[in-house]
């Protein structure tokens, strides 16, 4: 199992000795952009990690927020890009559908590139109705790393929240993600 932690514009002093890869939120609906975005990834990038870039997806305007969130990411050869899809500050939540043609539009937009879908335990087994999660679902249930429970396969486990987002990744070296992540 590889280790990464995943950070929003909240967390810009993060500690990055012990991990492979480090998932960076660059947007949000149709208009946020992480203002510390660069800095994260400058910090990630200079410690070797593979990076990945997650849009926190609201209900509605699936197409425009993927624009959005393509047009907010760097393109890299390698860079991975997710979609965070769980309940928002509101209280509200896109639907699956929506969830599934932002992530269709996405890899429409950016055809080299890997996309995830990330979510909760209860969200891909309470809200999900197509079990769709692109290239790989990065599944957040807290517990022990690299033991999620559910029957699906997973790329990425988020197997905590502290001090920040932990996660795992299943694979057996870090060339090995880089590989699979599309890495020149």
């Amino acid at each position: 199992m590889l280790h990464g932690v995943d950070v929003s514009s909240y967390q810009t002093d993060f500690d990055t000795d012990g991990l492979d890869f480090v998932f960076v939120k660059a947007t949000e609906g149709r208009t946020y952009v992480n203002p510390r975005l660069t800095g994260q990834v400058k910090r990630a990038r200079d410690a070797g990690c593979i990076i990945g870039f997650y849009h926190f997806l609201w209900p509605g305007h699936a197409e425009e927020q993927a624009a959005h969130f393509v047009e907010g990411t760097p393109e890299r050869a390698g860079d991975l890009l997710a979609v965070d899809w769980e309940q928002t500050g509101d209280g509200t939540r896109a639907g699956s559908a929506d969830k599934d043609l932002f992530i269709r539009e996405v890899k429409r937009l950016r055809p080299d590139r890997r996309v995830l879908l990330y979510c909760n335990r209860s969200f891909w087994l309470t809200h999900d109705t197509s079990s769709y999660a692109g290239d790989g679902l990065w599944i957040a249930d807290y517990g022990t790393a690299g033991e999620p429970r559910i029957e699906a396969a997973w790329r990425i486990h988020q197997y905590t929240d502290h001090p920040l987002d932990r996660n795992v990744a299943d694979f057996r070296s870090r060339e090995a993600m880089r590989a699979w992540a599309g890495e020149a």
